[in-house]
């Protein structure tokens, strides 16, 4: 279908929050049977626009118009009901509530007599759209229950339930396998051949320049420019996102450990269905695990981190037996891991950017159960340079920075404890380019100070570009160990596939 007339045009969209701002009168506009891709790095203002368009932030200046009608969007319902709907990066489920009941919520069928929730109704109806997205579980599963890409279809299922004729979707495929992604990208080509309009926000630039028509990109709260994708490169976006031309990346150093970091032996978590697994990590090595979701990355990460005990098995950390049964114990052992979800796992958001990167390091600083501020706020200022983070400065809020920012900030706090072996479980996730860069950057000076990385990564490129081996993981056991010259992505998915 050819891209029809233009349904959204945003002009002059100004936004300011304490201490920044965030959109100096930007520019968008979208047009039906359109996907119009939005890009520029983390903090460019691309998830503060898209929120203003669905109702949860209302702009300080500028004008939205629906075609050519002037529009006053209030609040999310208002938005809704001028037919917009959004995926946000950050999943907005109830984890207690059933698939079918947030598929619906706030919007539940109802019995004419008496007016109660009509609950085969709402079951049959979120039913067909788990069908359509061709999703194997049931619309009474409780989300809690779910993986995080399974979450991320259900928000997936939720947009499509209110019939929208712009949908706006924020970093949809984070979290999902290349298989789910790939039921995603034909559902937006179904999209666009009914005239429905998607904005698209991802970081991906090869699904930038597969899926699109046009790209505008944004950088530091400012409009840069749109382009019809087949007029740009993927260059040609990154530097208009990051104002100039990206090092190329320094190819993985092949190393001999000679000593080791970590060692697990015959580790056995029952829960998680782990039977006797043997790893082994060495100082200055970047291992890598791959896998697809739900192969044990994530619980295997959890279990040497003593978030779920281990049943038996031992654990050793620069050559030392140790027991760890809980979070604490990792730590005292010089673990630390940045977590999947860096919101709920990784950060204390309504506090301060400060307060976050010394969290584990108070007693330190402390003297007769007194913090020393000057020192925490020395220590904490130290590390936003080091990482680069865009903040107004150490005392904002954890909430107020973007996601890349909120990643650094984790990164950061362990950094304060010294730690021996550092895991980091998607590390680079719904980060931009350029910050994924100085991430990279990071990793390999940990790396070569003498520290153990692990990495879990669903980006096999990525894998392929840090890691020094690569383990991958099938069904919770390790099905191959690869040295990065063996390495291939076709031969890691062979493995991951139980092959």
């Amino acid at each position: 279908m050819a891209i029809g007339p233009c349904i959204l045009r945003m002009e002059g969209i100004t936004k300011r929050f304490p201490g920044v701002k965030a959109l100096d009168e930007v520019r968008f506009d979208l047009c039906a049977g359109e996907i119009h891709a939005l890009a520029g790095e983390n903090g460019a203002g691309k998830s503060t626009l898209m929120k203003i368009l669905s109702g949860e932030y209302q702009a300080d200046g500028g004008t939205i118009h629906l075609k050519d009608n002037p529009v006053e969007i209030a609040n999310p319902q208002t938005a809704q009901t001028l037919g917009i709907a959004i995926i946000n990066q950050e999943l907005a489920l109830i984890p207690y509530l059933s698939v079918a009941e947030n598929i619906f919520l706030g919007r539940e069928p109802v019995k004419q007599v008496p007016r109660f929730v009509d609950w085969q109704k709402l079951n049959q109806d979120a039913a067909e759209y788990l069908q359509r997205l061709k999703l194997d579980f049931g619309p009474q599963t409780l989300v809690e229950d779910l993986s995080i890409a399974q979450q991320q279809m259900v928000e997936v299922a939720k947009a499509l339930s209110l019939d929208a004729q712009i949908l706006i979707m924020d970093e949809p495929t984070s979290a999902l396998t290349e298989k789910e992604s790939e039921i995603l990208f034909d559902l937006m080509a179904e999209l666009k051949a009914r005239g429905i309009a998607v904005v698209y926000i991802s970081h991906r630039m090869e699904e930038i320049q597969r899926l699109a028509d046009r790209v505008t990109v944004f950088r530091d709260g400012r409009y840069v420019a749109t382009s019809e994708i087949a007029d740009i490169t993927i260059e040609g976006i990154i530097q208009q996102m990051v104002g100039r031309k990206l090092q190329a990346h320094t190819p993985v150093t092949a190393i001999q450990a000679t000593e080791t970091a970590l060692k697990l032996v015959d580790l056995t978590v029952h829960r998680h269905g782990i039977e006797a697994l043997n790893l082994s990590l060495g100082k200055g090595e970047v291992l890598g695990i791959a896998g697809l979701v739900g192969a044990g990355r994530s619980e295997l990460a959890r279990s040497i981190f003593g978030v779920d005990p281990i049943d038996s098995g031992d654990i050793f950390v620069d050559g030392r037996k140790v027991r760890i049964q809980s979070p604490k114990d990792a730590i005292a052992a010089g673990i630390g891991l940045v977590p999947e979800n860096r919101k709920e796992q990784g950060l204390l958001l309504k506090m301060a950017v400060g307060e976050n990167i010394t969290i584990n390091i108070l007693k330190r600083i402390s003297r007769f159960l007194f913090l020393n501020k000057r020192k925490a706020m020395d220590i904490a200022q130290t590390y936003i340079e080091k990482l680069k983070v865009k903040t107004p400065g150490a005392m904002e809020k954890t909430i107020n920075l973007s996601g890349g920012n909120q990643q650094k900030i984790v990164i950061a706090k362990w950094l304060t404890m010294h730690p021996q072996v550092m895991i980091l479980d998607e590390p680079t996730r719904g980060i931009d380019i350029g910050a994924k860069n100085e991430i990279y950057a990071l990793i390999r000076e940990l790396a070569g100070s003498g520290m153990g990385i692990l990495i879990i990564s669903s980006e096999l490129p990525e894998i392929l570009r840090l890691c020094n081996r690569i383990a991958v993981m099938s069904q919770r056991k390790i099905t191959a160990i690869l040295s990065r010259e063996d390495a291939t992505q076709e031969r890691i998915m062979t493995y991951a596939t139980g092959g």
